[in-house]
Parts: C-alpha cells; sequence; structure tokens
C-alpha cells in the first residue's frame, strides 16, 4: 500500500508544481487525463504486487502520465519532467536525511520505503509551497520566465548539495554513536541553510524579472508620453504655420471686399474657419491631461479607421497625477485601438460618468473574437505571453493606488464581439 501512496504523492507534487509553477493547464480532453491517473495507480499496484519500487518504472509512469495529464509541446514536457524528477529527488532526499536524524538521531540501515518516506514527501511539499506563496505569487512571477542560466544553476547546485550531504550523512550512520545531539544539529542547521541558499538563488532570479519589467513598463511610458509630445508637435508646427499665413489670409479678404466679393469672401472664410478648426482638440473631457490624452487616441484611430466616440463630460479633474492618468488611460485607450483595428467593424466608445463620490470611466471596443478573461484578468493573445500583458497590469495597479475598483467582461452585442473595462476611481477626498 505504501507504494500507492508513494506515487499519489510524487504525482499531486509534479501537478502542483508544473500547473503553479510553469502555468502549464490540462488536457480538455478527460480521457488523456483518465489515462495519466490510471497509468499512475498502475505502476503503483505493479510496485505493491512484486514488492520493488524500480528506478525504470518510476520514470515511465512520471514522464507519460505528465505528458497525458498537461496539454503542451511533448519535447517540453519530456525535459520538464526529467528536470522534476531530478531536483524533487533532491530535496525528497534532503527531507529524509532530516526525518532521520531529528526523530532517529541516525541514519538508518536498508534501502526498503518505511514510515518515513511519505513525512519527507510532505515536508519536500511545504518547501515547494512555501516558494509558491513567499516567493512567485507574490511577485506574479512563474518558474517558466526565470532564465534558463538560473534554472540551470538551481541543478548544479542541488547536485553540489547532494553530493556533500551523501558523504556527510554516510559519515554520520558509521560514526553516530561517537557524536551527540550537538553534532546533529549542526546537520539539521545545514541542511536548512542549504535549502536556503536555493531561495536565495530563486529571489536573485525574480529579482531580475521584476527589474526587467520594471523597465520594459517605463519604456512603454515614455513611449506613449513621446507619441503624444510628437502629436502635440505636430499641431503646434500646424498653428504655427497658419499664423504665419494669416497676415495673407487678412490681406486676400480685404482685397475681396474691396471689390465688393461677398460670396467669394464668405466661401473663403469658411477655408480658413475649417482650417483653423482642425487645431482645435475635438473631444472636451473637462479634465485638460485627459484631453491630451483622448485626443492623441482619437487621432490614431482616425488613421486606422476605428470610430472613436466619448460621451459624457466632467465637472472636475480627475484625482490622479498625470504620470498615472497616462499609465492609465494611454494603455487602455492603446490596447483598445490594437484590439479594435483587428474587427470586421472597428469602434471604440469612452464614457465618462460621474457621480457623487466616485467618476467612473468605462471604455468598450469591437474585438476579433471574444476575449478569455482569467479571474477577472484577460489573457493576452500575443505569443511572447511572458512579455507582454503588463499594460493592463499597470492599469490594475494604478487603479488600485487610488483605491478604486476594476471590473472587465467579453461580451456580445448586437452579434458583435465586444471587450469591455470599466473603472471607478473615488474622488480627491472622499
Amino acid at each position: 500500500m505504501v507504494y500507492l501512496v508513494d506515487n499519489l504523492l510524487n504525482y499531486f507534487i509534479y501537478l502542483f508544481i508544473i500547473h503553479f509553477g510553469f502555468r502549464l493547464n490540462p488536457r480538455k480532453n478527460r480521457l488523456f487525463i483518465g489515462a495519466s491517473v490510471l497509468i499512475m495507480l498502475s505502476a503503483g499496484a505493479y510496485n505493491v504486487y512484486f514488492d520493488t519500487n524500480s528506478p525504470i518504472v518510476y520514470l515511465l509512469w512520471s514522464v507519460i502520465s505528465i505528458c497525458l495529464f498537461f496539454e503542451d509541446r511533448l519535447w517540453h514536457l519530456l525535459v520538464l519532467s526529467a528536470a522534476l524528477m531530478y531536483f524533487t529527488g533532491i530535496m525528497d532526499t534532503f527531507s529524509v536525511m532530516l526525518i532521520q536524524i531529528v526523530l532517529i538521531g541516525r541514519g538508518v540501515d536498508g534501502t526498503d520505503i518505511t514510515w518515513w518516506m511519505e513525512p519527507a514527501y510532505l515536508l519536500s511539499f511545504f518547501v515547494y509551497l512555501l516558494v509558491y506563496l513567499r516567493i512567485l505569487k507574490k511577485n506574479d512571477v512563474y518558474l517558466c520566465d526565470i532564465k534558463i542560466k538560473y534554472k540551470f544553476a538551481f541543478l548544479i547546485q542541488i547536485s553540489i548539495f547532494q553530493m556533500f550531504y551523501n558523504f556527510v550523512f554516510y559519515f554520520f550512520h558509521e560514526n553516530h554513536t561517537m557524536y551527540g545531539w550537538d553534532a546533529y544539529a549542526v546537520f539539521l542547521i545545514s541542511i536548512v541553510g542549504a535549502i536556503y541558499s536555493l531561495f536565495l538563488t530563486l529571489s536573485l532570479a525574480v529579482k531580475q524579472i521584476l527589474s526587467n519589467r520594471q523597465n520594459k513598463e517605463l519604456q512603454s511610458f515614455l513611449y506613449m508620453q513621446k507619441q503624444q509630445y510628437d502629436y502635440q508637435l505636430q499641431q503646434s508646427a500646424a498653428i504655427r504655420r497658419f499664423k504665419h499665413d494669416l497676415v495673407n489670409h487678412m490681406g486676400v479678404l480685404r482685397e475681396l471686399m474691396n471689390e465688393k466679393k461677398t460670396e467669394e469672401a464668405k466661401e473663403y472664410i469658411d477655408v480658413i474657419w475649417n482650417l483653423q478648426d482642425e487645431f482645435d482638440l475635438k473631444i472636451h473631457t473637462g479634465d485638460s491631461f485627459l484631453d491630451v490624452i483622448v485626443n492623441y487616441y482619437l487621432y490614431l484611430a482616425i488613421k486606422e479607421q476605428v470610430e472613436f466616440v466619448v460621451l459624457g463630460k466632467l465637472t472636475e479633474k480627475i484625482p490622479l497625477e498625470l504620470f498615472d492618468i497616462t499609465t492609465l488611460m494611454g494603455n487602455i485607450l492603446q490596447n483598445a485601438v490594437e484590439a479594435a483595428v483587428k474587427a470586421d467593424v472597428p469602434r471604440i466608445r469612452v464614457e465618462l460618468i460621474e457621480h457623487k463620490k466616485e467618476i467612473f470611466i468605462v471604455v468598450s471596443n469591437s474585438v476579433a473574437e471574444k476575449v478569455t478573461i482569467e479571474k477577472g484578468f484577460f489573457m493576452t493573445s500575443k505569443k511572447d505571453k511572458a512579455n507582454h500583458g503588463f499594460g493592463l497590469k499597470n492599469m490594475i495597479a494604478t487603479v488600485t493606488k487610488y483605491h478604486g475598483e476594476y471590473y472587465m467582461e467579453s461580451m456580445e452585442e448586437n452579434g458583435e464581439a465586444l471587450f469591455k473595462i470599466s473603472i471607478a476611481i473615488p474622488k480627491a477626498g472622499d
């Protein structure tokens, strides 16, 4: 029976690490998942019947069951399962050593699986869970985001630890009567230190990822700022050209009026008026900072032949700093334009709703196909998922900073796929 428990615990650990650490999802076909579980149980039954724990059987059921359970490239699953078996095998060895030294006071003769193996798996799983909660989930980083050099460093690091502790453990086992509990306490501390060093290596890898993210976020912000600045420069240059020619325009009008060509003068005034109208902001939201951003994306939408409509007007400024307004609305409208361009009927609608204590901003845009939303957060459709999706993450961070709320939904309206994001920002002082 212990072999079945052994397989179940190993299986559970593999599923946990791969799903939560590498963001791989189970197959949609339940037959594959059922076959994965059946192979794992069959291997356990084989071990029970023959009273053996063959490494070949263990290797086969582990690799095959993982490949059947998760939906990913076969070669990636093969490499991943092999690396996991190596890593978790050494972690289990550390756990066994800890339990034997602490609870028994020495190593135990024989290689048969005994009662301390199952607690060792649980202890190892506690370490994996701690890594996930304290490092990965806390920083929104996954093992698949970590560079290959750090993953390789982990395997080398634990290999060195394994060789060292095998020697030390064997030495204590042969000479346990010569040492007191102080020696075993040193051994316990050294194993904890080895595990802690793995935490430090992982933390270093995560810090590099977070640093790269911050650089990309800053580059994205600077790019948006530059685009808006270039747009304003174009508008300013056009205004200067218009002002430069204004004296000439007035001269022409004066001559037309002197010659009493009233109709021609009216037509010329209309031409000048239309030119002047191009320099004005088309949309006035009630917030001068927001006007610049919205009008810039109106300009982009017109270039891309996307219908862009703004409904509502604010009576007071949005209680956000310029940097945060650009981060919030720039990312939302940029994503909206990129998505709407691919739709059959490209359109964007921005609604500004002002309540007594909150300002609501609702942006909806047409999309080529319905957007996948997971736990209130949309999943990017770009292939390089590790380096994309920061726009809406930054938006969420900005909304959270001002104690606001957001809601995303994918829906259909008159047979048309739409993506809608609603934001509520408390007014200043509320």
